[in-house]
């Protein structure tokens, strides 16, 4: 066989990676937790390059979930412990895992460390809507690593 013919064959006989974006899960500090309906804005690496200076940018995320009732639901005691804090510049941390699932399987992780929350806001209470009421919170963080499974 030519070499374009080789080309041709790995090429068909390659299966399609891809991840569907229903298809994750999210962990605060080690453990599961359910009702997360989205994670948007998620940057893992992004630089700020000038001429004089190259230096890593690490934009906050939203993540937006469902109100849950229970107060010692992990998500609802890192609020309390947020709003406790007020303006304090030392800010209730935790450590996030955004998972991406294929067909039941992990395929990557993304760690987030030392994350904070610097705003929480709740989609429209309407005595007209049968919807879930979300909380979207607004996550800083010091770092993302990324791992890629398998």
């Amino acid at each position: 066989m030519d070499s374009e013919t080789n080309l041709a064959v790995s090429t068909v006989n390659r299966q399609i990676d891809s991840l569907s974006a229903n298809e994750f899960a999210v962990e605060l500090d080690g453990g599961g937790v359910t009702g997360v309906f989205r994670v948007s804005g998620l940057i893992p690496f992004k630089l700020d390059v000038k001429p004089t200076l190259t230096k890593r940018v690490r934009d906050p995320f939203k993540l937006t979930k469902m109100v849950q009732r229970d107060p010692e639901n992990p998500f609802n005691r890192w609020v309390q412990d947020t709003v406790a804090a007020r303006d304090d510049i030392v800010r209730p941390t935790r450590q996030l895992a955004i998972v991406a699932i294929d067909d039941g399987v992990e395929v990557r992780r993304w760690l987030v460390k030392e994350a904070w929350i610097a705003e929480v806001s709740y989609s429209d209470f309407n005595s007209g809507s049968s919807e879930l009421i979300e909380e979207t919170l607004v996550i800083h963080y010091e770092d993302i690593e990324e791992h890629w499974i398998g």
